[in-house]
């Protein structure tokens, strides 16, 4: 019975694969779709399926067959179309006619009236039938749902968890968490195990007496990394500690402690919520804390004074006392005003103003002879709270002088420390980012000229690229076009090659700086610790599989942050909202579709949207603008507009505007 079972299921099996060669040469194509917020998709060919194939494939919206997010699917190609410039709509096109399998079983979503399920992942189908119990789960509570098997004409789906109701922070986040399968808090037991850990030995340099300093945020609870300077032989030049918190000391490769970190890869910042990489009594243990001794594992920096080059660097284990523990407003302040803080030394400050002037100097120097790329843009943080289960406000940060100056200390660490593994052939984890594509160099080129009439040149090369940064409008366009730079420009990833890394215009760069919240940083830290005591390194193979790894759970975190973010933001929205609902907001046009166009909302930090439906008239879709066909009233991107609230589609994670005139 279970043989022949097993040659029906084999001969079904071959006559799938049988007819997806015969469609293969008929036009179709098998790939992975990844699928967009906007509702349409890109389909990228596996490579035996078409080689000649050249780039993506694009699915309108309409073309999509209920297909998933990483779904494999089989495409069939469709006939040359009409495009619009800078929609990333060009090259080929095709339907979704099978979907061959899902790349995922379990969703999270909002239960809705009448048995439709919306998930929170808006790249994901709208609505999903749930069949089954209801698990204790009413209108408006988050729910896991498991999907059933599929007929491809509708999604349905049964319940498996209730998680709790939207709108309530901690229901919130949990759902986050549920969605972007992010580790859960580490338990008491684990928290135990992690304090029980002793520092392994190794040769140290006693560096007691060097006057150290820590900066950081305010509020911050862990101390990974401090700075020193002294005097150096050479003449004109200075020597810059880079002291990282030696967490390799502690951690092990294979350890228990190392396989949960390398399971998170990262600490995951959410709103009110931090779900740190190594548990906290250990982070706790190995900070750089004020007045005690330490552990750390240092970069030596000889700076040349006058140019800001590093002319040489060796790297130490060493023991350390940080003198003062600083944080970024303070120093700022004292940037600004001169006037040092009260608690400050005479010596704190003049060891403050002499890193400042070395780090000014060095950021000149990378400047001259690596172009580097830098985004000035603000983020808008949301400052909540979630045992007491509300949103307190919205800050922005900028990127300000003095966490400039510790980045540069940083930066020049990292990159003496990924030369160090080139020279000593030890395989390490690079920091790379690819230039940007010609197609996407090219649209955004067009979209500048079109919309901005900007000048922006092929963003490809660094020097064109900042002349266009630094003449850009000081106003609010600018952060606008600064977000569609950054989306013409690729990831950065982790990778075992140490290739160039386009922004920051340095190559052999690998993150080496912060250990106790990124695994990437820590396996480098276990690697040079392995190399100096002469015990075997983990191989290239292992390293590079856990380089994609990681660089697959950072993309993971920034998602799950953002819908985190975003959620917390239409909360806010909704509260002041209810104190005055008839506020205007300022936005600028981002992004034209067939549906509306897409708004920046500088003050919040969000995405709105705007429908056609909603506006006065009748507006057509031409290139990057809907344009009025009596009144020839042209709503196109870059232009300003003053909104209002329509509405709030928290389980999307969407707001709607209408025009404030409406």
């Amino acid at each position: 019975m279970k043989k022949s079972r097993k040659k029906r299921l084999r001969r079904i099996a071959e006559r799938m694969i049988d007819r997806r060669r015969k469609r293969q040469t008929h036009g179709e194509v098998t790939g992975i779709v990844r699928m967009t917020v906007s509702g349409f998709g890109f389909v990228t060919p596996e490579a035996e399926s078409v080689p000649e194939l050249d780039g993506d494939i694009f699915i309108p919206a309409k073309y999509t067959m209920n297909a998933m997010d990483g779904d494999t699917v089989m495409v069939q190609l469709l006939p040359p179309r009409r495009s619009y410039p800078g929609d990333q709509q060009r090259g080929p096109s095709g339907k979704i006619v099978e979907i061959i399998r899902r790349n995922r079983e379990e969703i999270v979503g909002e239960l809705l009236a009448g048995s439709v399920f919306r998930p929170l992942d808006p790249r994901l189908p709208d609505n999903i039938i749930i069949t089954g119990a209801r698990k204790g789960a009413k209108r408006g509570d988050w729910v896991r749902v498991k999907l059933d098997e599929r007929d491809d004409s509708t999604l349905s789906g049964h319940i498996l968890d209730h998680i709790g109701r939207a709108g309530v922070l901690s229901a919130d986040l949990d759902a986050v968490m549920a969605e972007y399968d992010l580790p859960p808090r580490y338990t008491e037991k684990e928290e135990a195990h992690a304090l029980q850990l002793e520092a392994r030995e190794i040769e140290r340099l006693d560096c007691t007496k060097l006057f150290t300093l820590t900066i950081d945020p305010e509020d911050a609870k862990d101390f990974d990394d401090a700075l020193s300077l002294e005097k150096s032989e050479q003449e004109h030049c200075v020597i810059l500690g880079v002291h990282i918190a030696d967490v390799a000391a502690y951690v092990a490769p294979k350890s228990k402690v190392d396989e949960w970190a390398q399971e998170r890869a990262f600490s995951c910042y959410l709103p009110g919520r931090t779900l740190p990489m190594l548990p906290k009594a250990l982070t706790a243990k190995i900070s750089l804390q004020q007045g005690e001794k330490a552990l750390a594992h240092s970069v030596f920096l000889t700076v040349d004074t006058r140019s800001g080059e590093v002319v040489s660097s060796c790297r130490k284990h060493t023991i350390i006392e940080v003198d003062k523990r600083l944080d970024y407003d303070e120093v700022q302040n004292f940037i600004d005003t001169g006037e040092k803080a009260s608690s400050w030394s005479a010596k704190v400050a003049a060891t403050v103003k002499k890193l400042l002037e070395l780090t000014r100097t060095m950021r000149k120097y990378r400047e001259r002879e690596e172009l580097f790329i830098d985004l000035p843009l603000p983020e808008v943080r949301v400052i909540c709270d979630e045992e007491k289960n509300c949103i307190q406000s919205l800050s922005v940060k900028y990127s300000r002088e003095s966490e400039q100056m510790v980045e540069e200390a940083m930066l020049a660490a990292n990159q003496a420390v990924g030369r160090e593994l080139i020279r000593r052939n030890i395989a390490g984890i690079f920091r790379t980012h690819a230039i940007p594509e010609e197609e996407k160099s090219m649209e955004f080129a067009e979209m500048m000229r079109e919309n901005f009439n900007l000048p922006s040149g092929d963003i490809s090369q660094r020097q064109v690229c900042r002349d266009f940064i630094a003449a850009l409008p000081d106003d609010g366009r600018k952060s606008v076009i600064l977000n569609l730079l950054l989306r013409a420009m690729p990831r950065a990833i982790y990778q075992i090659h140490p290739e160039i890394h386009f922004a920051l215009g340095k190559s052999a760069y690998c993150h080496f700086t912060s250990p106790i919240r990124r695994y990437t940083d820590l396996i480098v830290h276990q690697q040079l610790w392995n190399s100096d005591c002469a015990i075997r390194t983990r191989s290239g193979k292992t390293i590079d599989k856990v380089a994609q790894w990681c660089t697959e759970q950072e993309e993971v975190n920034d998602n799950a942050y953002f819908a985190a973010s975003d959620r917390m933001k239409l909360r806010y929205l909704e509260e002041e909202f209810s104190r005055d609902a008839g506020r205007i907001y300022e936005g600028i046009i981002v992004k034209v579709v067939n549906a509306g166009f897409q708004v920046d909302v500088a003050e919040l930090g969000l995405y709105g949207f705007v429908k056609k439906e909603r506006m006065r008239g009748n507006f057509q879709r031409r290139r990057y603008s809907l344009q009025e066909d009596e009144s020839k009233s042209t709503c196109k991107i870059g232009n300003y507009i003053y909104l209002r609230l329509d509405s709030i589609d928290f389980a999307r994670g969407t707001a709607n505007f209408v025009p404030a005139g409406r």
